[in-house]
């Protein structure tokens, strides 16, 4: 009962809220700002030049995940970064006057299906149009954000950039220490030895650690495979060596040939123009849905989340999970 009240409650406010809004409309005149885009049409703003053709720049900002964020009230809401990037490369693909692609990416990673699809949809558009595709690192482009940039053309980097840690992770936490000093057991059934393996709740058996490190090889074999492809210049042994987890700056990178040059963003825009064969002006444009357009070249084409997913106890307990992530605060402790 207690719940359906609740329920019925957070939907009658909601239809309070509603209401007052279309009542103030009677009165004065009310500009009001929900957090979050929500759904609605791409539009498309021009930040960069003034004529010429086009150079379509779409972001890859953040972690990468499949799912979006919710939205407040039940209003609103933001898609996740894959489905935002299709929809985009293919408004890119379709417009005859985009002449190139630029991806500029600033993300520590993410989960390893986000990062896949990612990779996948950017060598799709490569080879559907045969435009170029130009990927600038701005500050981190790590891991998953490391592994979508193997699908350009070119790579390109800031000289403060942090890029590199060429790898796969399973976050997992063991909190059977602290539940047996507040008496909390764990009593869960399964149907199979390995069908609660990384449950939070006790230590990991060897037999586990030794099928999820299976499953961790399979998947860095996977990403091995993304930068052999994606960088042309290294044989696969060479790859090995550097795809340890170890992040680089952008130096280290353009030395080893992870990344091709080391530039700004105006000098990515630039070598998207020669790529793209134009030998006049061009024009940046990016994509883009609710909320004021973005200004200039450096300007966010889709806000950031200004509030956190954070659920009490499950913020906690994150679920079991493989990403290419670089997360400094995770990983197997020092001995």
């Amino acid at each position: 009962m207690n719940a359906i009240h609740r329920r019925v409650s957070a939907a009658g406010f909601r239809l309070a809220l509603l209401s007052a809004v279309m009542l103030s409309f009677g009165t004065a005149c009310v500009t009001i700002e929900l957090p979050f885009g929500g759904g609605g049409p791409l539009s498309e703003t021009t930040v960069y030049g003034t004529e010429g053709p086009k150079i379509a720049m779409v972001d890859i900002t953040g972690p990468i995940a499949m799912s979006g964020q919710s939205g407040v009230l039940g209003f609103g809401g933001a898609e996740g970064m894959p489905a935002r990037v299709r929809q985009e490369l293919e408004i890119a693909a379709e417009d005859p006057e985009v002449a190139a692609l630029l991806l500029r990416i600033d993300s520590p990673g993410g989960t390893v299906i986000a990062s896949e699809v990612l990779y996948d949809e950017v060598q799709r558009f490569r080879e559907t149009t045969g435009r170029p595709v130009i990927a600038q690192m701005m500050g981190t482009a790590a891991s998953g954000g490391y592994y979508v940039a193997m699908a350009a053309s070119e790579v390109r980097a800031y000289p403060s950039t942090i890029t590199g840690s060429i790898g796969v992770i399973f976050m997992d936490l063991n909190l059977s220490g602290l539940f047996e000093k507040v008496g909390v057991s764990d009593e869960t059934i399964t149907s199979g030895p390995f069908k609660d393996a990384g449950s939070p709740f006790r230590p990991v058996r060897p037999e586990e650690r030794e099928q999820l490190g299976s499953v961790i090889d399979d998947m860095y074999q996977q990403f091995v495979d993304v930068v052999d492809r994606g960088r042309p210049g290294l044989d696969r042994d060479r790859v090995r060596e550097l795809a340890d987890g170890r992040i680089y700056s952008a130096r280290q990178a353009k030395a080893h040939g992870l990344i091709d040059a080391i530039g700004d963003l105006d000098a990515a825009v630039e070598s998207a123009r020669m790529a793209a064969g134009v030998s006049g002006p061009v024009r940046v444009v990016v994509y883009h849905r609710g909320g004021p357009p973005p200004e200039n070249l450096f300007s966010a084409a889709t806000p950031s989340p200004t509030l956190p997913q954070a659920d009490g106890f499950s913020a906690l307990l994150p679920a079991p999970g493989f990403f290419y992530l670089w997360n400094p605060g995770v990983g197997p402790p020092r001995p």
